[in-house]
């Protein structure tokens, strides 16, 4: 079986959240199966692997864009290094830009890099089995693939979509359909939702099934969906929840090159101390006192808005006696605000940007994790936290729900069910309270450490949704 899956972000390509983990392992783990080809294709980016790495040109091609003519490239991989077939489509002036997302024109973008897609594999007459879509930015290829005369060659192959995240539907004016391929008029309706052209919808209503990060929160889709909830309701005969694992071979605290100090489940509670006293001698904290962190995007979402309060209340609330750090960038406000908390309070860190190599070692040396989000489809952070021995403290929704269970239920975790500064503060004092229980908080290490969240079983589910 030869499957394709279409992305903008694959780590470590190009990552701004978890859909480049989710696909820059799930291909390799499906690989492991036997009879499975699992490949990935993405646009071209000027970043540092394109440049370490070999590629070959195996595509030179022309598609249109409404009046104008635009040359694609495929480039390849050449040592399949990240052990799965790596293409990246290469449009000059569209796809050949430092970053995946951010810029004016990004629906010409994402447009072209679908129709680019296709093109390709129509002229090269590849037929795969599967075409797996993920998120908005390739949700509007189910559709081409059967309604577009010119991509006749692949009308049959299968198409999955999978929700990263439902907040991004990529909607656009109907006056963008200019720019696209011809298609049948009239099943233009395929593509609209309230009078816009939504990729999101059209994925969910073209492609042969889709899929969510969690079973939690396919859930949450049915009552709150940015608009769509009618229709996720109306195609849950082809929905499917599946949760996502996590590269165990990147994510293993007792080989990451990126640790001081490297650690398994017999020597965790000696190897995170030492990892945590430098990181906090590093950052100018105490290192006897308890360590939370949160490491994410500045957004709204995540419940990033409620840190600096949080910053503020916990700090006065327990007289200074825990220390916080956050990684992480976004909102212009909520990073001058954590700023000025970095500049007043002396057990307080910010790390401002995306920074992989210390996230590493925020898991391996914290004692506990925040997750405040409102929305979390998945999230992978729990899990790289629990891998590393630290205590997620997350609000009870989406993935979160399940995949950490709270320590009162017989879990390793603790949870919060309202997203505010009074219930994130009062699970934080909870953590304090465990925290100075020494035999509960090792035990606490040596659980979440043993926790099962590597990608086999979940690999194996998508492969049977493919089969069916």
């Amino acid at each position: 079986m030869v499957i394709y899956h279409l992305s903008t972000e694959c780590y470590p390509i190009a990552k701004v959240g978890g859909l480049a983990d989710v696909v820059g392992a799930l291909p390799k783990y499906q690989n492991k199966i036997k009879g499975i080809d699992a490949k990935v294709v993405m646009p071209w980016y000027n970043k540092p692997f394109v440049h370490e790495h070999e590629f070959e040109v195996v595509f030179d091609g022309f598609i249109h864009q409404g009046s104008n003519m635009l040359q694609v490239q495929v480039m390849k991989e050449k040592t399949n290094v990240l052990g799965f077939e790596l293409y990246m489509v290469r449009i000059p002036g569209l796809l050949d830009r430092d970053n995946p997302y951010g810029y004016q024109d990004e629906s010409f973008q994402f447009l072209a890099f679908q129709q680019g897609i296709l093109h390709w594999l129509c002229a090269m007459e590849l037929k795969p089995d599967v075409l797996h879509c993920h998120d908005y930015h390739t949700g509007l290829v189910p559709f081409m693939v059967e309604h577009c005369p010119e991509f006749s060659f692949l009308q049959g192959v299968k198409t999955i979509g999978t929700i990263h995240n439902g907040e991004y539907q990529g909607m656009m004016s109907w006056s963008m359909a200019n720019y696209m391929p011809s298609f049948d008029a009239y099943k233009w309706g395929l593509m609209d939702w309230n009078g816009f052209m939504n990729p999101l919808a059209s994925m969910i209503k073209c492609s042969d099934a889709f899929t969510t990060v969690s079973e939690g929160y396919l859930e949450e889709l049915f009552i709150s969906f940015r608009g769509l909830e009618s229709l996720v309701r109306q195609e849950f005969g082809k929905a499917y929840g599946i949760i996502n694992g996590i590269d165990a071979e990147v994510w293993n605290p007792e080989t990451d090159p990126m640790l001081d100090f490297n650690f398994n489940s017999k020597n965790a509670v000696a190897q995170k101390k030492k990892n945590k006293e430098k990181l906090c001698k590093e950052y100018g904290l105490n290192p006897k006192l308890p360590l939370f962190a949160f490491i994410g995007r500045f957004a709204t979402e995540k419940g990033a808005d409620l840190l600096p309060d949080v910053v503020w209340k916990s700090i006065k609330q327990s007289y200074g006696a825990l220390n916080i750090m956050i990684l992480g960038s976004g909102n212009t406000y909520i990073e001058n605000k954590l700023k000025e908390y970095d500049y007043t309070y002396t057990n307080f860190a910010l790390d401002l940007g995306y920074k992989e190599h210390l996230s590493h070692k925020i898991y391996a040396s914290a004692d506990f994790l925040l997750m405040p989000s409102r929305v979390e489809p998945c999230g992978l952070n729990q899990m790289y936290s629990m891998r590393y021995g630290t205590v997620p403290v997350v609000r009870y929704t989406g993935g979160l729900k399940d995949t950490v269970e709270d320590i009162s239920t017989g879990g390793a975790g603790l949870n919060f069910t309202y997203p505010g500064v009074d219930d994130i503060v009062h699970a934080m004092n909870r953590a304090l309270g465990i925290y100075n229980q020494k035999g509960i908080m090792e035990e606490l290490i040596h659980a979440n450490m043993n926790f099962d969240f590597a990608w086999e079983k979940s690999a194996e589910k998508y492969i049977a949704l493919y089969n069916s």
